[in-house]
């Protein structure tokens, strides 16, 4: 009996002194390595059987796929984590045994493998995250969302490969890292200012949805573009309009089109529709009367033309050299029949001129569109 507690005296006593190396590694070490390796795979076993296991019974219940989609992508990276984390431990019960520049470069390592699981799980998640904000932006009234969300997921997973290149360079470059990152800094500075237009317009994008100058399907009247335009669509640069004259496409910069060169026939200032038509009348060689008549007449124009509105507007403004000049502003309240309200109104005043015996030659008679 003596003998047997003397033996086993000797072993724990060699074991605690670690008296018994391999490799210049003692035993325990090496025990406690393989019991870490034990534990992290029953470990690994207990998440997928238990918590991963548990995760899927719950996503059963719901109808939609995405739940089953995240978990069959967190499974791979989970496993790792677990395998990292006992190696990490490991790692500090032999640190004393690899020197210091070892256990430095393996911690690095270490870290490395974390952040590269981390954007593994970042790149593999954005296609679900961007279905998640497709439903989302399909539940809002607003079009900005519809617009930029859908980048949201490339610039997701685009930063995720940023990040595990720049993890990367730190372990192979170590101390020159940080220069690289510079120099990839100075080159994404002068990058910027090369596509500052691109970036300006982007922002303009998001100002034409907040300030609501205009969206799909209004019609606008732009600074040199003859006629109508109507928006087709409201792009992150520019905004494609056909150009109703020509019917032809053209698209504009939008950080131009925030400049004041559009105005917005779509949005009345009332709560019904108006637009207005504006004619400049200018006939030469009226005395007092003919003025009169003249004037009066253009009054009951509005009156005989049924999609024309009867609040027009009528100006005797002066005499432009030997011409007596009228304005004549009438409204319309569908679009639609804008050009058969001008039509109407110019046959009505040449009607009226042939009744009061008016020369043609003494006549000047010019339609501009305007909005009221």
């Amino acid at each position: 009996m003596d003998n047997q507690q003397q033996f086993w005296e000797l072993i724990k006593h060699s074991i605690i002194n670690y008296d018994i190396n391999i490799a210049n590694i003692p035993v325990t070490k090496i025990l406690l390595c393989a019991l870490i390796i034990v534990i992290t795979q029953a470990s690994k076993q207990f998440f997928f059987s238990v918590i991963i296991r548990r995760l899927e019974l719950l996503a059963s219940i719901d109808k939609t796929p995405l739940d089953d989609e995240l978990i069959d992508i967190l499974k791979p990276p989970a496993g790792w984590l677990i395998l990292l984390a006992g190696v990490w431990i490991g790692e500090l019960i032999l640190a004393p045994q690899f020197g210091t520049q070892v256990t430095h470069l393996i911690e690095k390592v270490i870290n490395f493998l974390v952040v590269s699981t981390g954007a593994y799980i970042v790149y593999h998640v954005s296609p679900l995250l961007g279905k998640v904000l497709r439903k989302f932006a399909a539940s809002t009234e607003t079009e900005l969302d519809n617009l930029l969300l859908p980048y949201l997921p490339r610039l997701f997973q685009i930063t995720a490969i940023l990040v595990v290149a720049i993890k990367a360079a730190e372990v192979l470059l170590g101390a020159s890292a940080s220069a690289l990152i510079g120099l990839l800094g100075g080159a994404g500075v002068a990058f910027g200012l090369l596509i500052k237009d691109v970036i300006y317009d982007w922002f303009c994008t998001v100002i034409i949805f907040f300030d609501k100058l205009y969206r799909p399907g209004d019609r606008l009247v732009i600074e040199g573009i003859d006629g109508f335009v109507n928006v087709l669509e409201i792009g992150l640069r520019s905004t494609k309009l056909r150009v109703a004259k020509w019917n032809s496409i053209q698209k504009i910069p939008n950080s131009k089109m925030i400049t004041g060169i559009v105005e917005n026939w779509t949005q009345n200032p009332s709560d019904k529709s108006s637009y207005g038509i504006n004619f400049t009348l200018k006939v030469e060689g009226l005395c007092a009367n003919k003025s009169a008549a003249i004037y009066q007449a253009l009054q009951d124009i509005p009156k005989e033309i049924d999609i024309i509105s009867e609040n027009c507007q009528v100006r005797l403004e002066g005499i432009d050299a030997n011409a007596h000049v009228f304005r004549l502003r009438a409204f319309t309240s569908d679009f639609n029949k804008y050009y058969d309200a001008e039509v109407a109104i110019n046959l009505a005043i040449i009607h009226l001129l042939e009744n009061e015996s008016i020369e043609q030659s003494k006549v000047s008679l010019i339609a501009e569109a305007d909005k009221y």
